[in-house]
């Protein structure tokens, strides 16, 4: 038997038949080539050990036959993916050697000897993306019979120009297809930070869990030939993946939000740090929901599932996103008369929320809204009778274009609705105290490619705040969503109630913190307040803080107070504010966040009134890891693990997560006490070059889920 190529194992002939006493032609062995058309086709990361492809690619398989082909034998192949496979749907093939068939698949034969054949097979760049069957068609004069060769999946493929996907830049392909390795963005848009997480999209069953998870789509169950047949089209994928990664449809969803209340018996959302542990759980609860998720975790799951089809994905994070619930372009959030928060509108103000952009082309609506396209699995609203939102070109958000597929709107709003402030008093009635036009969308932020650098995108949603362009789209908005003789300001009046705007006071303030904001230490702030005019006022200030969700939606009010100030013509004045860890410390949940308000009113002004609002996050006690100057694949190495308990009492039960790839050791740890910075050394070996992201997560029983993070290249031996 001759050798083919150097080949692994794996390379080598696989007997399909067994013996037959016939003598038609007829295939006995086959090498799917693995290695060859892996390399080739930037496939070779996949842990499956089937053949693994992308489309408008060829690929090369060698069939074994039991004798040579004779003349008057002919030969062609069958390629057949879904349920129901037919032609018309684009879900069969048949096409001869060396002939292009109306599908746009074909094959022809290469450098090949007496016993075997060598095959170049080549799909449409649009194919079906999926797991196929691949026959073998042999025809003798007027007698034809075919035999099953095996299985082969075929993906989405960013490196070749005829496919949607296509991405003409290697560097942003290596990112946005390859890399194992995230960075999400969180915090507020004040204080961002980063946070790692491992997409893992090449570890073992994700492949074949990426493929389940669209069979199981209502897609899928309502027509499944119908919804094969469109899994050639990303926009459409995409869309499905959107609706598949979380539950909320009963549809064997990857994942369950949960924002509120006790995480008890369930995962806090929090603790993960990666998408391959909560996909796998998936599959070994036989694809029941993982409880629970949060935005940033769906993104992260979605993007590894994206990227493990083929399309180019990463993960973006908005500050300051808004959910407009009625779509009218404006957030409402009510405050009593003291200034505590009050729980009552739909409309919130998220400090940040995750989504993923993938990109491809959009030939539904224009080559001008091509690129990065939108995509949110988060389960916020219903998009045509599912919780799926998305693909929305990022073109058509920039440009105000709100009436174009696929929620438009919906995103439109996250990052350009203006936000008003309302005092909602005894009888019912509400006054308009504030409302910003520029505060909705900031510092929209993605990872850089090849670094762990943050790159601000927000100029690829819209123009700069206040230029001419972004009151024109703005304009433009408005008038899709109410018609052409809608103004600006038509939201001064919430659910029909009565309301006014409260008339200017005068003063200006805002919220200093005098030192930065520690968890486990008191937290001093600074309310400034100016007097704009020359005329003495005297302000009555009511002062409330409440421990808050990353969602702002409060949690447990900590402090309530009062005071009166005189301010001079011109004059400035410090009002200091304490709250005391003994105040915060039990009511703060992982997202350790707490929001002030202070209601200013300035006294014989008939009402007139100033809202200040400043939500603080506190900083946790760093995890440092300190990391050897070069780390050599195959060779052991230690790291240097410091955590510390930043509160005023000793805690307990503390337990450290170390997470490598998919590989995680629990460490029981000695408790601590007030104050205390301990440290392990941590050994591992890494197999493999390259960047490698290792996790660090330090819980007790006082706080749970303080996060550390490094990237490690690993060089060559």
């Amino acid at each position: 038997m001759p050798l083919l190529h150097s080949c692994k194992t794996d390379d080598l002939p696989q007997c399909i038949f067994p013996y037959s006493r016939s003598n038609d032609l007829t295939p006995t062995h086959i090498s799917w080539q693995p290695s060859a058309n892996a390399g080739t086709h930037h496939t070779d990361r996949y842990a499956n050990t089937e053949l693994t492809v992308r489309r408008g690619q060829a690929f090369t398989i060698t069939l074994y036959f039991n004798r040579p082909k004779q003349t008057g034998e002919s030969l062609a192949f069958v390629t057949e993916i879904g349920p129901a496979p037919s032609e018309s749907h684009r879900t069969k093939a048949v096409f001869n050697l060396s002939e292009v068939g109306a599908s746009g698949w074909s094959a022809a034969q290469g450098p090949s000897e007496s016993n075997y054949m060598n095959f170049t097979i080549s799909s449409p760049a649009n194919a079906v993306i999926g797991r196929y069957n691949l026959t073998l068609q042999v025809t003798s004069g007027n007698k034809i019979f075919s035999r099953f060769l095996g299985q082969f999946v075929l993906l989405f493929n960013p490196w070749c120009p005829g496919d949607d996907v296509y991405l003409a830049d290697e560097n942003e392909r290596q990112e946005y297809v390859l890399n194992e390795n995230g960075i999400i963005f969180v915090g507020n848009a004040k204080y961002i930070e980063a946070r790692g997480w491992y997409y893992g999209q090449f570890q073992d069953h994700l492949l074949n869990i990426c493929l389940t998870m669209l069979d199981l789509s209502l897609y899928y169950r309502q027509d499944p030939a119908i919804d094969v047949s469109r899994r050639g089209d990303p926009k459409y994928v995409g869309r499905v993946i959107s609706s598949m990664i979380n539950g909320n449809d009963n549809d064997n969803g990857v994942l369950l939000g949960k924002w509120q209340g006790s995480f008890h018996s369930h995962e806090n959302p929090s603790r993960w740090d990666g998408s391959v542990v909560i996909l796998q759980k998936w599959r070994q609860d036989n694809y029941k929901p993982v409880q629970y998720g949060q935005c940033w975790v769906f993104a992260g799951v979605m993007c590894t599932v994206l990227r493990c089809l083929g399309i180019p994905t990463r993960l973006v994070s908005n500050f300051n996103s808004a959910h407009d619930v009625d779509r009218n372009l404006s957030i409402d959030k009510y405050y009593d008369s003291s200034g505590k928060s009050l729980n009552i509108s739909k409309d919130s103000t998220w400090d940040y929320h995750v989504w993923n952009e993938s990109w491809f082309i959009r030939p539904d609506l224009g080559t001008s809204y091509n690129g990065w396209q939108v995509l949110d699995a988060t389960p916020q609203e219903q998009s045509r009778g599912l919780f799926q939102c998305g693909p929305a070109s990022v073109r058509a958000i920039k440009e105000g274009d709100v009436d174009l597929d696929y929620d438009t709107l919906f995103v439109y709003t996250e990052v350009n609705a203006d936000c008003n402030r309302w005092i909602v008093y005894n009888d019912g009635t509400k006054k308009r105290v504030y409302c910003d036009t520029e505060i909705i969308g900031r510092f929209i932020s993605t990872k850089a490619v090849g670094s762990n650098s943050r790159v601000d995108v927000t100029r690829n949603y819209k123009y700069p705040e206040g230029s001419s362009e972004e009151r024109r789209v703005y304009k433009k908005a408005l008038a899709k969503i109410f018609g052409s003789n809608v103004t600006e300001g038509h939201t001064e009046s919430p659910d029909g109630r009565s309301s006014e705007t409260v008339r200017n006071p005068g003063i200006s303030g805002k919220f200093k913190l005098a030192e930065p904001p520690v968890f486990g230490k008191d937290i001093t702030l600074i309310l400034v307040l100016n007097n704009l005019s020359f005329d003495h006022k005297t302000v009555k200030v009511d002062m409330s803080a409440s421990t808050v969700l990353y969602t702002r939606r409060a949690v447990a009010e900590i402090l309530k107070a009062a005071t009166s100030v005189d301010l001079g013509s011109k004059q400035e004045k410090h009002i200091r504010i304490k709250i005391p860890y003994s105040y915060y410390g039990k009511y703060l949940t992982t997202d350790k966040r707490i929001q002030v308000t202070a209601l200013c009113e300035v006294m014989r002004m008939h009402g007139a009134k100033l809202l200040v609002e400043k939500t603080i996050i506190l900083e946790d006690t760093n995890i440092i890891i300190k990391i050897p100057r070069r780390v050599v694949v195959n060779k052991a190495v230690t790291l240097e693990i410091s955590y510390a308990n930043p509160l005023p009492e000793p805690v307990n039960r503390c337990v450290l997560l170390v997470t490598l790839m998919n590989q995680q050791v629990k460490i029981h740890l000695a408790q601590l006490a007030p104050r205390e910075r301990s440290k392990i050394y941590f050994e591992f070996t890494p197999r493999r070059t390259g960047p490698l992201q290792l996790q660090v997560d330090f819980s007790s029983d006082k706080f749970s889920h303080v996060k550390g993070f490094v990237t490690i290249a690993v060089a060559p031996a």
